[in-house]
């Protein structure tokens, strides 16, 4: 069965979760969300009326994330409830539902073509292209994996660069 699994981007840009089927989301996006707005008043509405189940994902698949995360280069650029988000969605996949992450987020929608799992975007055409990044240093040349922000070397503020791209073969599903 396919089930919708929201980022904050979803609700930000007035993702109104009325369709019949599951919508998730995890306690982290709730955190995201300005307090006394229009999209927190609309999270909380759609959540006690049940239209967003609220869940945690697994271990399991949060360190799952996190090993993608740091292979792809996304580590430091991602979110805590993103890395949540893309976990809850491989969950619901082991459990044999069809996952859609409904996000904005290109780098959200990078983890998730890593993990093979669909995503859908509201606001934007959604990526192209899946990436690997690296972190270099412009001084020194050298590389580095990790959420970084200064060489470990030299000191100078890293650099974000495309380590490698694929074009994507498939049509992603649309909202």
């Amino acid at each position: 069965m396919k089930v919708l699994v929201l980022d904050t981007s979803a609700f930000i840009m007035g993702f109104n979760p009325t369709r019949t089927g599951e919508v998730y989301t995890v306690p982290a996006v709730e955190d995201e969300l300005l307090r006394g707005t229009m999209t927190q008043l609309r999270f909380h509405v759609n959540k006690e009326k049940g239209k967003v189940i609220l869940r945690f994902p697994s271990p399991r698949a949060l360190e799952s994330v996190e090993a993608v995360s740091t292979r792809a280069g996304e580590k430091g650029h991602v979110s805590q409830a993103d890395r949540e988000v893309v976990a809850l969605a491989l969950d619901l996949k082991q459990d044999g539902q069809d996952p859609v992450i409904v996000s904005d987020d290109y780098a959200v929608q990078n983890m998730a073509e890593h993990l093979h799992l669909n995503y859908g975007s509201l606001a934007n055409f959604g990526i192209a292209h899946k990436f690997d990044w690296i972190m270099y240093c412009p001084a020194c040349h050298r590389r580095s994996k990790g959420p970084e922000k200064t060489c470990r070397i030299c000191g100078t503020e890293l650099k974000r660069k495309v380590l490698s791209r694929s074009k994507l073969s498939r049509d992603q599903p649309v909202k």
